[in-house]
């Protein structure tokens, strides 16, 4: 396995989609059932994951996200963590990936940012999820789903006290980069990208991003928004909605929507890049096919002179989209 800290700033990257809601897509809960299947029927999700390395995607996000104790108690789960774990992880290296992510989503419990204690037993639910994988090789832990960020401090901090493995850190954001209101003294309280990004270079990780179901113009803002204010090589996730007979709505309704978006966020900064929700294999077979052997754009496009520009994107778009067909078979 090859070390993911040698590439940051230098090569695009390509995380698999969700194998929670590819296995929704088949029918199950995914709250409730993935863990089972990864107990009982492994080699379903290990198809999953198969399928995406056909497809040359260079990362494997691990279905590792509800490893804290909180989440695995609300399964009724708790006492079979090291199974579930082990399960997860010879899942994810099925395909031989070149690099594996972990993923660890928000432990679900309740938090008061000003409370010392609740705030400790937060951290401590991350500790214990980053313990479980002590054994195993891998790349980064990869913070993905959070819409606090007093959840993304705990985590950071969770991590670092048990693990000195990278860590890779993403919240969840509409198309003005905020993140969920939530209710402090009876005040709805918004917060914005920037202060997770700052929150993210204060506790070390080693990258940071977000996701969102905004238009590709959107996301290639907000990933403009965080190159301003950090050297931290940047991650966009494109959350995918269902449009039901399996269809995917607007504005990813098709793998040329989301090649369309990776060409924007590639000529704003970003070097990971995953499409997520309901978003089908495919999408990660045409995001992999538009940033094939491309490096990172170090310096956003929208800092040059608007001729140059608009040259560099039509070239890259013909070139792309060209990859893309042949990928596809068009």
């Amino acid at each position: 396995m090859a070390d993911i800290q040698l590439r940051l700033g230098k090569d695009m990257l390509v995380l698999t989609t969700s194998a929670y809601h590819q296995l929704e897509q088949q029918g199950a809960d995914a709250e409730r059932d993935t863990s089972l299947t990864l107990l009982v029927e492994p080699e379903v999700v290990e198809d999953i994951y198969k399928l995406e390395a056909l497809c040359g995607v260079q990362c494997a996000v691990a279905p590792t996200a509800q490893m804290t104790p909180a989440r695995l108690a609300h399964t009724g789960l708790e006492a079979q963590e090291e199974v579930l774990v082990r399960q997860a992880m010879e899942v994810a290296a099925a395909g031989s990936f070149q690099h594996v992510l972990v993923e660890i989503g928000p432990c679900g419990l309740p938090l008061d940012a000003s409370s010392k204690a609740s705030l400790l037993e937060n951290r401590d639910q991350y500790a214990r999820a980053a313990k479980l994988f002590d054994d195993f090789e891998f790349d980064a832990f990869f913070l993905n789903g959070f819409s606090r960020i007093a959840d993304l401090k705990c985590a950071l901090m969770g991590i670092a006290k048990v693990s000195d493995v990278p860590v890779i850190a993403s919240v969840d954001v509409n198309a003005e980069g905020m993140l969920a209101s939530f209710q402090r003294f009876g005040i709805c309280v918004d917060e914005a990208i920037e202060e997770a990004a700052h929150v993210a270079v204060d506790l070390g990780a080693m990258a940071f991003g977000f996701c969102t179901d905004a238009a590709g113009e959107d996301a290639a803002a907000l990933a403009e928004r965080i190159v301003r204010i950090t050297s931290l090589p940047v991650m966009a996730q494109l959350f995918v909605h269902s449009a039901g007979e399996g269809a995917c709505a607007a504005p990813y309704e098709d793998a040329d929507a989301i090649v369309e978006a990776a060409e924007l966020l590639r000529a704003s900064g970003v070097q990971f890049l995953r499409a997520c929700g309901s978003a089908p294999a495919a999408y990660a077979g045409a995001l992999v096919a538009a940033t094939e052997a491309l490096d990172v754009v170090t310096a956003p496009s929208s800092l040059k002179a608007g001729e140059e520009v608009e040259q560099d994107l039509d070239a890259l778009a013909d070139r792309l989209k060209r990859r893309v067909n042949e990928s596809l078979g068009a």
